[in-house]
């Protein structure tokens, strides 16, 4: 146990710690203490609902003797082994996970997170290819290391260009709240909806030309920028398209995966399997930190005798496995993905009462225990509550209510993300969505009209 007075945890570590995606005199943290079930307590002993998983990765619930006492007994046993090596939850791990990976994705290479799954995925795609780009869409996130800010669409990415992996290509989300193609005809089907994106998509491909692009990489369901659930038919045609011009298809699943949808993966929902998957967050629900490729037999036979040029120090890790062997096994005994499924249509049907009550609520969407809420001053214009990648006075405000209350959230310029450790109830989905009702009070000021 570490020995430091609870007082001292905020100013120690404001006056050492070198902050991400912050001006550092700006941060203001909160000084967690501990954490179970959906809940976590501050220094003060506040307790906050959870309603962002911390960051969209507890997904089996915070605290949970059974992963702990696997880490711990792990640590004890082995705590660390170099790469080359076999362990006995390197042999575990990946016989648990072929047994939920879609298709015949079988083989695993672990990381330690999502963006180096990602950068390990597209250098799978490249070496297997021999072709050098990359596409993926605007509105992803797929991590801030080099080559994967780079394959990032929204502005993160900016920052750093044009001192990040080249080659990669940009095209449009099917994003049907906020669709450029359908700014005049709204109102098509959701079959000609996805046809027209998969139309631009194709389009693309043409232009830059089939035999250099390695791999398409998508989000099954986008994550931070706005929960954007695929139309049925867009990912199958992907994937055809993919077939057709002997492109690779790489699902990120980093924020999707492990039950967020109601499905172990996203790509469950559309019975698709792409050629490389990448994991990491709800793997190990976070107990440990751990990503991963699942890679399928033609990709690694590929391997068989040439070298794959790239590797971690941690690879593997033992304790980090030893976490997600746990993490599954608790997810299978509780019957974890089954309730996020059985509470997606709660979740639904919460955000649907919101979107009727507030005029500041312009869309809703969720898939699983996978929701956003879009905040908008105009519902006939869609004018956003804040500017892209902005914030405004109005979702400070809505975010403070929220925080002041003990609910910790999530907002992503003008949107609002439920994303809760999925072992949720439905007494404590509506503890969390009442007190948003409350703060929507303050975004509906803002309503022109």
């Amino acid at each position: 146990m570490i020995e430091l007075p609870d007082s001292e945890i905020l100013p120690l570590s404001l006056a050492h710690s070198f902050w991400t995606w912050s001006a550092q005199g700006k941060v203001s943290p909160i000084p967690v203490k501990r954490a179970k079930g959906v809940y976590f307590w501050d220094v003060d002993g506040k307790r906050y609902l959870d309603f962002n998983a911390m960051t969209m990765c507890v997904n089996a619930g915070h605290g949970d003797e059974r992963i702990i006492n696997a880490v711990v007994q792990q640590a004890q046993e082995l705590p660390y082994a170099g790469p080359p090596f076999a362990t006995k939850p390197r042999a575990v791990i990946g016989e648990l996970l072929s047994k939920i990976t879609p298709g015949n994705l079988d083989r695993f290479l672990f990381t330690l997170g999502g963006a180096d799954a990602n950068e390990n995925a597209i250098k799978l795609a490249r070496a297997y290819t021999g072709r050098h780009k990359i596409l993926s869409r605007y509105r992803s996130y797929h991590g801030a290391s080099a080559g994967a800010i780079a394959a990032t669409g929204d502005p993160r990415r900016t920052s750093w260009e044009p001192n990040v992996m080249g080659g990669v290509v940009h095209f449009l989300d099917p994003y049907r709240y906020r669709s450029t193609l359908h700014r005049t005809n709204p109102d098509i089907s959701e079959a000609e909806f996805a046809q027209d994106y998969l139309n631009h998509l194709e389009e693309i491909i043409m232009y830059e030309g089939p035999d250099t692009i390695a791999a398409i990489l998508m989000e099954t369901v986008t994550g931070t920028n706005g929960v954007i659930i695929p139309p049925e038919g867009y990912l199958q045609g992907v994937r055809a398209l993919c077939d057709k011009y002997h492109i690779l298809l790489i699902a990120d699943e980093v924020m999707s995966g492990f039950g967020r949808t109601g499905k172990w993966f996203a790509v469950e929902h559309w019975n698709v399997v792409p050629d490389l998957m990448t994991m990491a967050k709800g793997l190990s629900s976070a107990y440990a930190p751990l990503g991963a490729v699942a890679i399928n037999p033609k990709i690694a036979d590929f391997f068989t005798d040439r070298v794959f040029q790239s590797g971690l120090t941690y690879t593997a890790h033992p304790i980090s496995l030893a976490a997600a062997i746990a993490n599954i096994n608790v997810m299978k005994e509780d019957r974890i993905v089954e309730w996020a499924a059985a509470m997606g249509p709660v979740l639904r049907r919460k955000l649907n009462d919101l979107g009727e009550s507030h005029p500041s609520v312009g869309d809703v969407r969720s898939i699983g225990l996978f929701g956003v809420i879009e905040l908008v001053r105009d519902r006939k214009t869609k004018e956003p509550m804040a500017p892209f990648n902005g914030s405004s006075p109005e979702m400070t405000a809505f975010r403070k209510y929220c925080l002041d209350r003990g609910l910790y959230l999530y907002t992503h310029w003008h949107t609002v993300l439920i994303i809760p450790p999925l072992i949720i109830t439905e007494e404590q989905l509506s503890e969390g969505i009442d007190i948003i009702d409350q703060a929507l009070a303050i975004t509906d000021k803002a309503v022109k009209g």
